[in-house]
């Protein structure tokens, strides 16, 4: 068929291409949900820098990408500091030429209840996970006030809608990060800068590997767990919450700001 083309999201409309030349920066885009975003981005006409910690990971991903015809701005570092984030938007802002959209994606895993969770632990998931949010947001928006305008997409989780059991540190982080994009968005709504987040639920991504090592579980044994208490009875795809996101960053969705989108099955529908 004449303007379909297959893509990492299916059966892509050629024509579809919502941010051709914007300038999109994607946190901890090098895998999962970041890099699924990060492509589906470069498919609609964006110019995507991916930020990421993990050298290896962005290798790989650039190594990809490159495959498909994507040249995409690699810029290794740590979310968690501010030194280095000015550094990083710096660089995307210098290579992009401008930043449109920020999706912060960026976050680890931490588990257990409030006895088990370290102190340590507790302060490095809120660094990454909250201080990573924030400090991206702080170097990013005055460079879309200068632009008269930006969208920020933060990527919290149903964990930040709901209680979890033996989550006490992470649901809390996911939180933090639902009422700081509401906050965001009341503060600069009248400055054309949107501010959302989507909230997935169990998506399949290392993430979710993660949770099935650290209960000691197969990993087929504990996706059946899950698909269990989603009641569309499956686990998430990361494209389909990279297509959430491309949704809020794109004019269709204009007049939503401040909103936590779920992306999570049905699982907090219960």
């Amino acid at each position: 068929m004449k303007g379909i083309a297959h893509s990492a999201s299916g059966l892509i409309d050629l024509a579809r291409r919502r941010f051709e030349g914007k300038g999109v920066v994607v946190t901890g885009g090098a895998s999962g949900i970041g890099r699924a975003t990060a492509e589906r981005f470069l498919e609609e006409g964006a110019k995507v820098a991916i930020i990421d910690v993990s050298t290896r990971n962005c290798a790989e991903t650039l190594k990809d990408l490159k495959k498909k015809g994507y040249a995409p701005v690699i810029v290794t570092g740590d979310v968690t500091d501010s030194k280095d984030v000015a550094r990083m938007v710096g660089t995307a802002r210098r290579k992009l030429g401008k930043i449109d959209v920020l999706f912060n994606n960026a976050g680890i895993l931490v588990e257990g209840n409030i006895e088990r969770v370290s102190e340590k632990d507790w302060n490095r998931i809120m660094a990454v996970n909250v201080n990573g949010v924030f400090l991206m947001s702080k170097a990013v928006i005055p460079v879309m006030l200068k632009q008269k305008g930006g969208v920020i997409v933060n990527n919290a989780s149903c964990s930040g809608l709901v209680g979890d059991r033996n989550a006490i540190a992470y649901n809390t982080s996911k939180g933090a990060v639902v009422l700081m994009t509401k906050c965001l968005a009341l503060d600069y709504c009248q400055k054309n800068i949107r501010v959302n987040c989507v909230c997935p639920g169990e998506i399949e991504t290392p993430m979710f590997q993660q949770e099935a090592r650290s209960r000691g579980m197969p990993i087929d044994e504990y996706r059946k767990e899950l698909c269990d208490v989603h009641p569309i009875g499956r686990l998430g795809r990361p494209v389909e919450v990279a297509n959430a996101v491309l949704f809020l960053a794109s004019d269709e969705a204009s007049f939503i700001t401040g909103t936590a989108f779920s992306v999570d099955g049905g699982y907090t529908c219960q």
